[in-house]
């Protein structure tokens, strides 16, 4: 990552993917009828359209580059957090659906704290810190989830 705008560029294509891909677990949550679990995921994908504006603002007048889906730098195939498609399913149980957001948020954390720990522009540290502490609330969020649900425990949606 060379430059704020490239950086900027991979924040806008990963929180846009995530915010999509979180609405379609809600949506299969809602099919399930998992209302709670739905409403978590609904969330997260508000969560991730706020990552987004915050992307788009700090991009300003900058020039973003517009890249094109074989121009993106991810880890895999595809951006860090998008959660699999396969997840949006409405058979698929609540401890899977939460699994699966757990897997996207923690690979988006760790896509920021790469680009952070590998970052020598100031203004892309200063970014990447600030996209690392969000993930970490929301791996933190999901991992009480998962622990609650697996003491039998119901959990209401407190971030």
């Amino acid at each position: 990552m060379e430059t704020v705008e490239e950086f900027l560029a991979h924040a806008i294509q990963l929180e846009r993917e995530a915010a999509d891909r979180f609405a379609h677990l809600a949506d299969a949550m809602d099919a399930g009828g998992n209302k709670e679990v739905s409403k978590l995921f609904r969330q997260l994908a508000h969560y991730s359209r706020l990552h987004l504006a915050d992307a788009r603002k700090r991009s300003g007048f900058r020039d973003i580059p517009v890249l094109g889906p074989d121009d993106f730098e991810w880890p895999d195939a595809e951006s860090p957090e998008s959660a699999a498609i396969w997840a949006a399913d409405p058979l698929v149980g609540p401890d899977e659906a939460l699994a699966t957001a757990l897997a996207a948020e923690s690979a988006g954390l760790s896509y920021y704290a790469q680009v952070l720990a590998k970052a020598t522009d100031p203004e892309i540290i200063a970014f990447a810190k600030a996209f690392v502490a969000e993930e970490e609330g929301h791996v933190a969020e999901l991992n009480r989830w998962i622990a609650a649900r697996a003491a039998g425990l119901r959990m209401p949606i407190t971030t």
